[in-house]
């Protein structure tokens, strides 16, 4: 019963130690980025700020509050910018660590959704930092009352951006994820046709709770939240069943 037992495990356990490989593999290309980028944190830090800096009165600064802030969070941004820019090599390591356990026909869609979704990733983020952000400052910047001087902390602002960054770059992948319940039978094309009006309010309800207090940032999220529901339906629309498919869910059955 020994021997049957340590048989079991051992799969298991082999399992265990690939994830834990895979795992230090994915750090280990965040780390990579990180160092040489660490040497530049300032800079990166005020490339970061440029889009509260031009709407912001001129001659205005932002503040540190906390005088350990100068130093840890221009750190802080280093680490999500490698982990970010890191995101094709960490995808690769998931995708090496689920690859075994994969049909042959489901292998073939792995890299191009890889490629696909990371670029989805960094395309939510340039839109968050290239037409959100500068909008949405020059909004709160106008409505700044008299008398009151806007000179934001840079731990809040980061904390702000970084949650927008995620957001958007999260919400950027619904085609991704509207494509992958379709190919794996959990829904149908037309009955996320369907579901289109739930959608489109449940696009607004996450803007809302995702996006700063202001209309204009949760109509930016979710707006480009739906139209990305429309491709996803446009993608997922091309999926042909394929004789291995077929054969593998007759298997499964």
């Amino acid at each position: 019963m020994s021997n049957a037992t340590t048989t079991e495990d051992m799969p298991l356990v082999s399992h265990l130690l690939e994830l834990r490989d895979r795992l230090l593999r994915a750090l280990l290309s965040v780390l990579i980025v990180f160092i040489p980028l660490v040497f530049f944190r300032n800079e990166l830090y005020t490339l970061f700020s440029n889009p509260i800096i031009e709407a912001m009165p001129e001659g205005s600064k932002m503040l540190a509050t906390d005088v350990a802030s100068t130093f840890f969070t221009p750190i802080k941004l280093t680490i999500v910018a490698s982990f970010f820019i890191a995101i094709p090599a960490v995808l690769y390591q998931i995708w090496a660590f689920i690859a075994p356990g994969l049909y042959e026909h489901e292998k073939k869609w792995v890299f191009p959704l890889m490629v696909f979704s990371s670029s989805l990733f960094y395309l939510g983020i340039a839109f968050a930092y290239f037409v959100v952000l500068p909008i949405a400052f020059m909004f709160f910047s106008e409505s700044t009352p008299e008398g009151v001087t806007l000179a934001p902390d840079i731990t809040s602002y980061l904390n702000l951006v970084l949650k927008l960054f995620f957001a958007f770059g999260l919400a950027f992948e619904v085609p991704i994820a509207t494509f992958l319940v379709v190919l794996s039978g959990m829904t149908t094309v037309e009955s996320l046709r369907e579901k289109r009006p739930y959608i489109v309010v449940g696009a607004f309800i996450v803007g809302m709770l995702l996006t700063p207090p202001d209309a204009i940032s949760q109509t930016l999220l979710a707006v480009p939240m739906w139209l990305l529901y429309e491709v996803g339906i446009i993608m997922a629309s091309k999926i042909k069943k394929s004789p291995e498919d077929i054969s593998d869910n007759e298997e499964d059955a």
